[in-house]
C-alpha cells in the first residue's frame, strides 16, 4: 500500500522565502509591497499583519495604509491612485472585504494591472486566458507550485475543480489549461448533477467550494492528489462553539496519493505566491 504524501504548505513557504531572499539580494533595490486596509476587521488585520511580517523576513519594503471604517469610495480610490504612481511600490493589495458602503469593484478595477500582485484584476485574468505574461492569482498558482514541489504531474492530468469562485475556481481553470501546465479540467459547481462521477475519474481534485467535508472517501480514486482549499465555519451542536473545517473529509487522506491539509496546505502557499509576485514586479523595475 502506498503511503499518502502530505503536501506541507508551511514548510514550502519557508523554503520559498529563502529562495526569494536570495533573489532580492541580487536586485538593485528592494521591492515594495503596499497594503490598503479600511476599518478594523479582526481577520483582515491579522492577514495584513502577516503579509508585512512575511515581507520583513525576506527583505521586501512595506508600505502600510490603514484607513478608518467611514472612509468613502473616493478616499480609497485616491489612495489607490497614489500607489499606482509611487515608484517605491512594486505592487499592492486592497484588503477584502471592504466596508459595505464602498464600491469594491470600482476600487479593484482602479488598481494598475502591473501592480495587481493578487493577480485578480480583470485585465490580468484576460492576459492569463490569452497566454500574455501577467501577475497570476496567488491561490491558483500556490496550488500548482505546491503540487510541483511534491511530485504531482500536472501535464495531461485530469483535474476536477469543485467551486467556481473568482479567487480560486475560475482563475485556476484558466491557469491549468494554459500551455505551460497542460491539464484537462473538469469545472464543477453547485449545479453539477453527479459530482462523484466527476471526482472519481480525476487524477487531481481541488475542493474550493466552501462546503464542509463535501469530498468523502467514496468520491476519490485511490492514489489521486487532493487539495483542500475551501473553508467553512461550522457550529458544534453539543458545545455551541464554531470551528473551521475544510471541504475534504480527513478520511479521504488515507487512500490519496497526495493531500494538502487544511489548515497548513494551500493557505501558506497563497502567501508565498504573493511574495513571489512582488519580487517579480520589483525585478522588472530594478
Amino acid at each position: 500500500m502506498t503511503i499518502p504524501v502530505k503536501m506541507d504548505g508551511r514548510a514550502t513557504l519557508a523554503q520559498i522565502k529563502t529562495e526569494l531572499k536570495e533573489k532580492i539580494a541580487h536586485l538593485d533595490r528592494a521591492p515594495g509591497l503596499a497594503t490598503v486596509l479600511v476599518g478594523q476587521d479582526p481577520g483582515s488585520m491579522m492577514y495584513v499583519n502577516m503579509k508585512h511580517r512575511d515581507c520583513a523576513e525576506v527583505g521586501i519594503e512595506s508600505i502600510r495604509i490603514d484607513m478608518p471604517e467611514e472612509s468613502t469610495t473616493a478616499e480609497v480610490l485616491a489612495q489607490v491612485r497614489k500607489l499606482n504612481e509611487d515608484p517605491a511600490c512594486s505592487g499592492f493589495i486592497v484588503q477584502l472585504p471592504l466596508p459595505r458602503h464602498i464600491d469594491t469593484q470600482a476600487v479593484l478595477e482602479a488598481i494598475e494591472p502591473t501592480k495587481d500582485i493578487d493577480g485578480l484584476h480583470p485585465v490580468n485574468i484576460g492576459r492569463l486566458a490569452n497566454g500574455i505574461p501577467a501577475p497570476i492569482a496567488c491561490t491558483p498558482m500556490g496550488i500548482v507550485e505546491l503540487g510541483r514541489r511534491y511530485g504531482v504531474e500536472w501535464s495531461g492530468a485530469n483535474v476536477c475543480i469543485v467551486g467556481r469562485g473568482t479567487t480560486v475556481g475560475k482563475p485556476l481553470a484558466i491557469l491549468l489549461t494554459s500551455r505551460s501546465i497542460n491539464a484537462t479540467v473538469d469545472a464543477c459547481h453547485s449545479a453539477t448533477k453527479d459530482l462523484a462521477e466527476h471526482t472519481r475519474r480525476a487524477d487531481v481534485i481541488i475542493a474550493a467550494a466552501g462546503v464542509a467535508h463535501m469530498i468523502t472517501p467514496e468520491m476519490v480514486r485511490p492514489g489521486a492528489a487532493v487539495f483542500d482549499v475551501g473553508v467553512s465555519r461550522v457550529t458544534d451542536p453539543e458545545t455551541g462553539k464554531s470551528r473551521m473545517m475544510g471541504d475534504v473529509d480527513p478520511a479521504v487522506f488515507e487512500h490519496a496519493g497526495w493531500y494538502s491539509p487544511n489548515p497548513g496546505g494551500v493557505g501558506p502557499m497563497t502567501r508565498a505566491m504573493l511574495l513571489s509576485n512582488v519580487v517579480k514586479a520589483g525585478a522588472k523595475n530594478s
